[in-house]
């Protein structure tokens, strides 16, 4: 009765926070749709005073314009007919509702846990069974980062490279003076980028990290050192223990990558 009491709020919590997630993006949508009409009849009549005002607009440009105004204006009336025809789930429901109702639902949750905690051995051998979730998680992130990491090198290799050609390329200063400008602030911004967020690093951190806990997971599943102990309570508290200093150790690490240069010193 204890595992279904929990089970039932973990579904509650998972519930209400997929709810938030559709009402933020339904009150985006409902407000931001409008706007983004109203943007694009204005950049439409910018264009026409400061471009085209003493000839005829280019009907690619009308017609671009009209279709994304007529897109985005049905869409806004679409969005407005679904909530005040409550079409959607929490039609008129302020997000704050909604985050206070997944808070009690947590506090609840948190009580409950409280008056039925299960003895420290049962707790122990669920986190062992948590963890595959925990290394899928950082395995996927740290693929994330490598995939960033790649993407900015293969863009400063192409803009590097395309700087080189164009340079080349063009004699006149015109047309080649603004393609090296943008091919210039394209290197300068994915450089800088890849300096502040240092998206190889951190895709390492979290392998490792996954990797380490693999192997201390291996190591418990066959009994081998260090959880050769006779009594399974101790292998299942020394690697709940070892786990979490892992785990405490690629979140120092992460602060140390958020921090600058010199902070980063510092702290090592």
């Amino acid at each position: 009765m204890t595992t279904d009491v929990l089970i039932e709020h973990r579904r509650k919590i998972a519930n209400l926070e997929e709810r938030i997630k559709n009402r933020r993006l339904q009150v985006i949508g409902l407000y931001g749709t409008p706007i983004a009409v109203v943007f694009t009849l204005l950049v439409w009549a910018a264009l026409k005073i400061s471009v085209w005002l003493h000839s005829d607009t280019p009907s690619a440009i009308d017609d671009t314009f009209g279709s994304v105004a007529f897109f985005l204006g049905v869409a806004a009336v679409a969005q407005a007919i679904a909530e005040f025809n409550r079409f959607w789930r929490d039609p008129k429901t302020p997000v704050r509702e909604l985050r206070l109702e997944l808070s009690l639902v947590e506090e609840r949750h948190i009580l409950d846990a409280r008056r039925h905690t299960p003895p420290p051995m049962d707790r122990q051998a669920s986190y062992k069974e948590r963890l595959p979730g925990e290394m899928a998680r950082l395995r996927r992130e740290s693929r994330h980062y490598r995939r960033m990491h790649l993407a900015m090198q293969w863009m400063l290799f192409v803009g590097s490279a395309a700087i080189s050609a164009v340079t080349a390329w063009y004699d006149p200063p015109q047309p080649a003076k603004g393609i090296l400008i943008g091919l210039g602030f394209l290197v300068t911004v994915i450089t800088a980028a890849a300096g502040y967020f240092k998206p190889r690093e951190r895709a390492f951190n979290l392998q490792q990290t996954a990797d380490s806990i693999e192997q201390h997971a291996t190591a418990l599943e066959l009994g081998i050192a260090p959880y050769n102990d006779a009594e399974q309570s101790r292998n299942l508290e020394l690697f709940a223990t070892t786990v979490e200093g892992l785990r405490a150790e690629q979140r120092m690490r992460e602060q140390q990558l958020d921090q600058p240069q010199q902070g980063q010193q510092q702290v090592i």
